[in-house]
């Protein structure tokens, strides 16, 4: 099965949902950290690059885990929930999260960071045990045809 993740082919959806999420919260666990001295890029770049594989790997196994669970005439559709989903996840998310950043400033830049970057770990933490319970088990099987988004 092709995938832009080989992981969700190999090993299953389930087991790539749930390390894409422990990825994320390990790459964010750095983050909440930071300090006003250290140089900007060492901060964050290193935490911010290993999240992103972690969320790269999630949203891959989302798309192909529901395209591969619908027949292929309900293909276009499956996308474009999963992709609403994502769009509106996401802006949930960094309304959330900005919210937390801002009502924290009043402890310094770094301080309201420092929460909003706790509240990021925290949710990929509670991800990953999420997909644990939701996320199916076994690997997609293509049900006729190809699946693109």
């Amino acid at each position: 099965m092709p995938s832009s993740c080989p992981h969700v082919g190999r090993i299953g959806s389930r087991p790539t949902a749930v390390g894409g999420m422990v990825i994320a919260a390990a790459g964010t666990i750095p983050l909440t950290r930071l300090s006003d001295t250290g140089s900007l890029y060492a901060g964050l770049l290193p935490g911010f690059v290993i999240a992103s594989f972690g969320i790269g790997a999630v949203f891959v196994t989302a798309t192909t885990t529901a395209l591969a669970m619908v027949e292929h005439r309900e293909a276009g559709l499956a996308s474009g929930v999963v992709n609403t989903l994502h769009e509106v996840g996401g802006s949930i998310g960094v309304a959330v999260v900005s919210t937390v950043a801002a009502s924290g400033l009043e402890h310094g830049v770094i301080g309201g960071f420092t929460d909003a970057f706790t509240v990021c770990a925290v949710a990929a933490a509670v991800g990953a045990v999420v997909a644990l319970v939701l996320v199916p088990r076994g690997k997609p099987q293509l049900t006729g045809g190809p699946h693109v988004y």
